[in-house]
């Protein structure tokens, strides 16, 4: 029997394209998740009307074996999934403050979590590998990971430093093939469990790389990276907007990158003085723009 990859999904076409009786209890399902999840095969039944053995059936056209495997599946996708299928209603009054307040006062939370739970003398170690190191290469997939391992390299390159960032999966372990006992790398997760990024972890330490990783404690990749500074995500529940961890996770990339550019000192002003000059002869020239933004 061929094994649901998301029974919500199929559910949602049963109770559209499937038999009568099948869109009656996938109906069912879907308006009372809580009793499919518990009911007797009797109990289902009689609710919607139909025999127990219409419910089986309707259970193996889902693509599950029975009942029992059926609640398998509906319980695990409740438990993944569930705040969204059944989310608290929306309080609109004052919409357009009520947005603004619960997206700012979010990333300030989550900002002063991780710096509380960071530990400096890790990351001021991290930014004087960076300094020494011959070249970098910062890695991360998905769409948090992946925009910080990007503004790390837009970060670095304009204090002089050799950098590169890849967020492909299969480019990661192809340049992690590639190290050097002068490379580091900086690894970016949120979950630490992204395949791609251990694996490219793990290459790059069999060429003599440091590698550094950005993730929670505990977690696979925390235990693949020679150095971790730990960042543990902060969720608030509110579902309706992005979270807020790339704000902690931003704020940790930016004093890395100050810790980088003290240590380097005067050096990197050439290149930031050239950058100024160049970006502000193209648009309006004010100095009081940020620097290449």
């Amino acid at each position: 029997m061929k094994t649901p990859a998301d029974i919500i999904t199929r559910l949602q076409l049963m109770s559209q394209d499937g038999t009568k009786s099948d869109r009656r209890l996938a109906g069912l399902v879907l308006t009372d998740l809580d009793f499919a999840s518990k009911a007797a095969i009797s109990e289902i039944a009689a609710r919607v009307g139909v025999s127990e053995p219409t419910v089986t059936r309707f259970c193996r056209n889902l693509g599950c074996e029975g009942l029992r495997d059926f609640k398998f599946y509906l319980a695990q996708a409740i438990a993944i999934g569930g705040q969204y299928l059944s989310p608290e209603p929306l309080n609109r009054d004052a919409r357009e403050q009520r947005i603004a307040s619960a997206i700012t006062e979010a990333a300030i939370a989550a900002i002063q979590h991780a710096s509380e739970n960071l530990d400096m003398k890790t990351l001021v170690g991290v930014a004087a590998r960076i300094v020494s190191s011959g070249n970098v290469l910062c890695i991360g997939s998905g769409g948090i990971s992946s925009m910080m391992a990007t503004e790390m390299q837009n970060r670095l390159f304009r204090l002089g430093v050799p950098v590169l960032a890849q967020i492909d999966g299969q480019l990661q372990r192809m340049y992690a093939a590639v190290a050097t006992s002068e490379t580091t790398l900086i690894a970016f997760s949120v979950s630490g469990y992204a395949r791609s990024v251990i694996d490219a972890v793990q290459v790059a330490q069999q060429y003599g790389a440091t590698t550094i990783a950005i993730t929670p404690p505990e977690s696979a990749l925390a235990k693949a990276a020679d150095t971790v500074i730990q960042f543990q995500s902060l969720e608030d529940g509110n579902i309706y907007k992005p979270t807020s961890s790339r704000y902690a996770l931003l704020s940790i990339v930016d004093m890395i990158v100050t810790s980088v550019a003290e240590t380097r000192g005067p050096r990197v002003l050439e290149n930031l003085r050239r950058i100024k000059q160049s970006v502000n002869t193209l648009k309006v020239d004010d100095p009081k723009l940020p620097l290449g933004d």
